[in-house]
């Protein structure tokens, strides 16, 4: 097998690997791109968001604390909080992809999400991992992308017009669980993803979205308390 051979068949691999996961990734996209016109960004702001920012949850919170009128320094606290797990992501992968130039880590960082992560995760525990893994992650990247893109478009051109009986915010959560689940493998990432949601359950009430700040904080905390203990 060749080379061009060996990277085109690990491109397929990682669209195919992500392919799944655009069922509950295409409902948000469009329910961003709705939510984003009705809380006052321009159709042109609402995609250039996603273009640029790529950041699914991030988006749609920036959304909702926009509509509730919540100061810029929360806004700014809460999104780059919810960010923050994109410096763990790139800290599994640098490793691996130490060695390419960088134009490619640059590409890569950029495409790096909470689904592909999970799916390049998924392979690299399977073993299936190749010297080629690189179009593997950019194969799974540029679906995600793509379906995102395409999403938000679709949500912004639809806007209003979508039937308001659609369940389609439930397509968010059943997104994360279907990523998360996989990947809990120790007591440690257990602990980090029960502490969280049962925070995240007793907090919600509160104000500007306050309550997810909480429970990712108290996620981290039991999860890095357990792995401390366990050392």
């Amino acid at each position: 097998m060749t080379g061009e051979d060996s990277a085109s068949q690990e491109f397929r691999a990682g669209v195919l690997a992500l392919a799944p996961l655009l069922v509950g990734v295409i409902p948000f996209g469009m329910i961003y791109g709705a939510l984003a016109l009705a809380n006052g960004l321009s159709p042109a702001a609402a995609l250039a968001m996603s273009t640029i920012l790529f950041a699914g949850s991030a988006q749609f919170l920036f959304c909702q604390l926009l509509g509730v009128g919540a100061p810029a320094t929360v806004i700014v606290a809460e999104v780059g909080l919810l960010n923050l797990r994109h410096a763990l992501y790139s800290a599994a992968l640098a490793p691996r992809i130490a060695h390419l130039p960088r134009r490619w880590k640059l590409v890569l960082a950029y495409l790096l999400t909470d689904e592909a992560f999970a799916a390049i995760s998924q392979r690299e525990a399977a073993g299936k991992a190749g010297p080629q893994r690189r179009w593997f992650y950019l194969g799974a990247g540029l679906a995600l992308w793509g379906g995102w893109q395409l999403s938000t478009a679709a949500g912004v051109v639809l806007g209003a017009r979508l039937p308001a009986h659609w369940p389609l915010d439930f397509a968010l959560p059943l997104t994360f669980i279907a990523i998360i689940a996989p990947l809990i493998r120790s007591r440690a990432m257990l602990a980090t993803a029960a502490v969280s949601g049962i925070v995240a359950l007793l907090a919600a009430g509160l104000p500007f979205k306050l309550g997810l700040l909480a429970a990712a904080l108290a996620g981290m905390a039991a999860g890095w308390w357990l792995a401390e203990a366990r050392r």
